[in-house]
């Protein structure tokens, strides 16, 4: 028997990557205003969202707490299935330490069952792409342990356009993001061993910065027979299709997925944000 498979909102998935799959809410705020992300990227309307970030639409968010997740899982369990769920990175969120705290409960109580929360050290395609494996190991009636050694292997590099969103979350300080922005320098970021956002490298102009993706990718990519490569964006569909192109220029035989970048944790990162995920060697 297969195990039930959770993520959330911030996991990125458009529906044809849904197949055994739950996906639980966000909640976040939009100028105060209450607001519910169920992860439906298919039909985010990424633009007007980004827009308003740019015009200084100030969104808040919220980690998922234990009682959604007492609520999600008890059903399954109920039905004799275990459930895994794969958190956004406890290095960025203290959601992952909610969901510990539900399952060590949920397993207090189900003596026989099994509740297995998969820190990603990532987020978006980061954690999505996990959950798509856990989906495939369940049809498959493998281990849902095996998921933790492949959270190494999910590589997460992205780039920002807008270095004050990264402020406004403590990424940056106040000086760098003058300085970033008078002199055009756009970081490449990405999720770290311990599942925190740090810089792997600095260059200036967008161009560039897509390029420093491209030079990640050929770097630390598995040789595949079809790799699935992920690309979200922060309303910038132009440059996420340029950079489509590059990474399918070094692999004719890639399956690659291009959408907008999820709004919860797009709030932190910005409009203009690019972000590249797939299997790695190593992170």
């Amino acid at each position: 028997m297969g195990f039930a498979v959770f993520a959330d909102g911030t996991a990125n998935l458009p529906k044809s990557m849904l197949d055994g799959i739950t996906l639980l809410p966000c909640e976040y705020t939009v100028d105060g205003a209450p607001r519910t992300y169920r992860g439906d990227i298919d039909e985010f309307d990424g633009h007007a969202y980004y827009e308003g970030l740019r015009r200084g639409t100030v969104v808040r968010t919220s980690l998922l707490n234990t009682q959604l997740f007492l609520s999600q899982f008890t059903p399954m369990l109920e039905k004799g299935l275990d459930v895994v769920y794969i958190a956004m990175s406890s290095g960025i969120s203290g959601t992952y330490n909610a969901a510990r705290i539900a399952a060590q409960e949920l397993m207090e109580q189900y003596h026989d069952r099994f509740v297995h929360i998969v820190d990603s050290h990532g987020c978006g395609f980061g954690n999505g792409l996990l959950a798509v494996l856990a989906a495939q190991l369940s049809r498959e009636g493998k281990a849902a342990r095996l998921l933790d050694a492949e959270v190494p292997h999910t590589c997460q590099y992205f780039t920002v356009d807008d270095l004050n969103f990264l402020k406004n979350t403590g990424r940056v300080s106040g000086v760098t993001a003058r300085i970033g922005t008078m002199l055009n320098i756009k970081p490449i970021l990405y999720g770290d061993a311990t599942g925190h956002i740090v810089s792997c490298g600095k260059v200036r102009g967008r161009r560039s910065a897509i390029e420093g993706l491209v030079k990640k990718y050929e770097e630390k990519r598995m040789r595949l027979k079809t790799p699935k490569i992920c690309i979200s964006h922060g309303d910038c569909l132009s440059d996420a299709k340029e950079l489509a192109a590059r990474i399918l220029h070094i692999t004719p035989d890639a399956d690659v997925t291009v959408c907008q970048h999820e709004p919860f944790s797009g709030s932190h990162v910005g409009p203009g944000m690019l972000g590249l995920f797939f299997r790695g060697v190593e992170r």
